[in-house]
């Protein structure tokens, strides 16, 4: 296996982060007490904002370095800790099914992520659980799209929103939430 590049993706809030925050916030309810797991939670945001509003939050990030920010973004917004944990989702460390709600924000950026990304899915989610993908209408994800429906998925749109860059970025950028679950039947 090539060894995988180092870009510090994690370093940048992403706009996906901010309306998978909006989406989370709009299922307040439904994940408070839930054991959920942020996947690829670089800076932390979504964390936070799902620890703030009840859930019980597992974040993991590949980098190290991206979770020491994380930690230091808990202590300045003094919001309870998420449980942060360096975690490969090829190679997951925790208990099958642990989680009712898993999410990720703009973690489809290359084709080759959509199978480890849907393994690690079918390994974590607790039957009847769901996931939520915000991405930036990358066609990227249409490859992820395919896989999921190749292996008994159903995904659906449930959030739309136009996100300001919170850096100097030229556009306005679209993100959509997805709504993923195990198709039945």
């Amino acid at each position: 296996m090539d060894e995988d590049e180092r870009l510090p993706y994690w370093t940048e809030l992403w706009p996906a982060s901010i309306a998978l925050c909006a989406w989370l916030f709009e299922m307040r309810k439904a994940i408070r007490g839930h054991i959920c797991l942020d996947i690829g939670c670089g800076l932390g945001l979504t964390a936070l904002v799902a620890q703030w509003l009840g859930a019980r939050v597992l974040a993991m990030d590949y980098e190290p370095e991206a979770l020491r920010y994380a930690r230091e973004n808990t202590v300045q917004n003094k919001v309870a800790s998420p449980l942060w944990t360096v975690m490969d989702w090829r190679r997951p460390a925790l208990v099958p099914g642990c989680a009712r709600y898993l999410w990720g924000g703009d973690i489809m950026y290359e084709a080759r992520f959509a199978s480890p990304v849907l393994d690690f899915m079918e390994y974590a989610l607790a039957p009847g659980g769901r996931v939520w993908m915000a991405e930036p209408c990358r066609s990227v994800y249409d490859a992820f799209h395919s896989v999921l429906h190749s292996r008994g998925w159903a995904g659906r749109c449930v959030h739309e929103q136009s996100v300001e860059g919170v850096y100097t970025q030229p556009v306005t950028v679209t993100v959509r939430v997805w709504e993923l679950t195990r198709e039945t039947g």
